[in-house]
């Protein structure tokens, strides 16, 4: 039997068993993120230095239950183990992640992987839940009965990671398929747990006993309503003594960069274009970020798949199923990576339902704007008692979208032609204490992606709207120099268009580069007022300057158009590569679109009549 020196793995496994909570520890902070080529599905590398020096590349595989492809994920890991992924190299190692805990399941992709006679090792993740279960594994003979190396950890801890790099510092064994292997998984699954596996009882006291309140029908929707409603009171609450710091640290950055420089072109596109633009944007990453956390924290522990479940009977009323609650809850970051999500979603009728009611979900880069306006509109005083009456209309906006996407599903539910009914099989892992490790890289990660989106499009979109905006030069001594500008007069032109809504012309030229990203709105708004001569007021203050010139009905208006407002470019395009249908992302686009200019209009009237 040949051996190998390794300078390549794959982990794979059934998803939920701890393989990205492993890769990170393996990797930490060296491993990037991207596509596979051609596709939309994530593909995620690191690197790992072994106890001997060398250096290992670690791919993380898309989670399956089967080789045997039934969605894009677990076509990609098929492809990948048996080394037909164009342009991606053959693993020289098939790292297998199992749940200790629910080895009935996981023992099944174990043996298919097994079958493919590629140089493997298992790795038996969970090992603590299983010891606290009661669940006794005979590890020396499951190797023995498998062929293959196996290595205990608890992946959240670090516990048994010195043993796996030690155990892939050393050679695998090459693993060929015998003729007697090839028969019934179920019963070799059954026989393997028969022989190296005792298990007093089939569930945790601990799981059964939350799970009676977590997934019962009333009560656990109830504390589910609650969970995310103290989310959002305290995306407000607790992010204020960090944007107030962010706020000084650019108002200070800005000063000290510009008090030397004379009145001139490039002091106007440091004053007027990068700093009242990215500086607007910058303030509301701790919000992100706090948002974020509690996500990360409820996905750790366990809990997201439950409040699928549990939302299953209410999605399945809409058109929509418990399993599309993931990919709508992953739209709260980005309709992107929603929409690519849907890809676990088998039903092509329920995935193309879920694709087009994602952009409704309430992305982060709307948070910038909702922040802004309901800050500057709205009192932050307490209701009831106890509750930041900003944090109450916030997290309104997120229940009027989630409501939205829901009444649109219901719609399209009518007019298809497949009415049949699909169950939901869905694997409930155990609860758990969250990773704090895979929390800070998650945070990390997030404040990335948000920080290059700063210093990438948003940098060269405000730079682009403040050349518009500058040129053509105004006559001497014009009082509002911008409306000679070439973005004053599309602006009010605009307005023809978007006056019976409230939108003035400064809004209406801040929803052009809104389009490449919704972040970009606040920064082109206080471009948009630096060059209409309120220069001091917008360095520090924009909030106070919009809540002057603006009505209520204005900002009520604004706040409605986004909870609709058609999707920024890159989810448009990947609509259409994750449809292959232009028509359907013009029937997004126009549906959007009307939803928004309907809702704007209907609440900008009934607030000038009330209000």
């Amino acid at each position: 039997m040949s051996a190998l020196a390794i300078t390549s793995i794959a982990l794979v496994g059934n998803p939920n068993c701890g393989k990205t909570s492993l890769f990170n520890q393996l990797t930490g902070a060296r491993q990037k993120v991207a596509n596979y080529a051609g596709v939309t599905v994530e593909r995620k590398e690191g690197r790992l230095i072994l106890p001997s020096g060398r250096h290992i590349q670690v791919l993380d595989l898309p989670g399956a239950y089967s080789l045997q492809a039934t969605s894009p994920d677990e076509a990609i890991t098929r492809a990948v183990c048996l080394g037909e992924f164009p342009g991606e190299v053959l693993p020289d190692v098939l790292v297998c992640v199992a749940d200790a805990t629910n080895l009935r399941l996981h023992l099944r992709f174990v043996l298919e992987i097994r079958r493919l006679g590629r140089p493997m090792l298992l790795v038996l993740n969970m090992m603590d839940d299983a010891r606290r279960r009661g669940i006794t594994i005979n590890v020396e003979k499951l190797a023995q009965r498998l062929g293959i190396p196996v290595v205990e950890t608890v992946a959240v801890r670090r516990s048994g990671v010195t043993a796996l790099l030690a155990r892939l510092d050393a050679t695998i064994p090459a693993n060929p398929v015998l003729a007697e292997e090839i028969g019934d998984l179920h019963a070799e699954v059954r026989s393997l747990l028969a022989d190296t596996v005792v298990m007093p009882r089939s569930t945790d006291a601990r799981d059964d006993a939350l799970d009676r309140v977590l997934l019962h029908p009333v009560f656990g929707l109830a504390i589910l309503a609650v969970l995310m409603f103290m989310v959002f009171q305290a995306v407000f609450s607790w992010a204020k003594p960090f944007m107030a710091g962010i706020e000084a640290g650019v108002a200070l950055l800005g000063s000290l960069a510009t008090n030397a420089l004379p009145a001139g072109i490039l002091k106007s596109l440091l004053v007027n274009g990068i700093f009242a633009g990215l500086g607007g944007v910058l303030v509301f990453l701790p919000q992100i970020l706090i948002l974020f956390f509690f996500i990360l924290m409820l996905e750790e522990s366990g809990y997201l798949p439950r409040a699928a479940f549990l939302l299953d009977r209410l999605m399945f009323k809409a058109g929509l199923t418990g399993r599309a609650f993931i990919p709508l809850l992953s739209s709260f970051a980005c309709a992107i990576p929603g929409i690519m999500a849907t890809r676990s979603i088998n039903d092509p009728r329920d995935r193309l339902t879920t694709i087009m009611v994602a952009p409704l979900m309430t992305c982060s880069a709307r948070l910038p704007v909702y922040t802004l306006l309901i800050a500057a509109f709205i009192p932050a005083r307490t209701v009831w008692g106890i509750f930041n009456l900003q944090g109450v209309l916030l997290f309104s906006l997120y229940a009027a979208g989630i409501a939205s996407a829901l009444l649109v599903a219901m719609v399209m539910k009518r007019f298809r032609a497949d009415k049949s009914e699909h169950a939901l099989l869905l694997e409930l892992p155990s609860y758990r204490l969250p990773d704090w490790r895979s929390v800070g890289l998650g945070l990390y990660e997030r404040a990335a992606v948000f920080l290059k989106r700063v210093g990438g499009i948003i940098l060269a979109l405000t730079v682009i709207l403040w050349f518009l905006a500058s040129f053509p030069a105004a006559p001497e001594g014009a009082l509002a120099p911008i409306t000679y500008s070439y973005a004053g007069r599309l602006g009010h032109l605009m307005t023809f268009v978007f006056a019976p809504i409230g939108f003035t012309w400064e809004i209406c030229i801040a929803l052009i580069p809104g389009m490449a990203a919704r972040e970009v709105v606040v920064a082109a708004l206080g471009t948009v007022y630096a060059l209409s001569g309120n220069k001091d007021m917008v360095a520090n203050q924009l909030g106070s300057l919009i809540a002057a010139q603006w009505s209520l009905s204005t900002a009520l208006s604004l706040l409605v158009w986004f909870i609709f407002a058609p999707q920024c470019l890159a989810t448009l395009a990947t609509v259409r590569r994750e449809t292959g249908s232009l028509k359907l992302v013009g029937i997004m686009m126009a549906y959007l679109f009307g939803l928004a200019y309907l809702a704007s209009f209907i609440t900008y009237r009934l607030a000038e009549a009330f209000l």
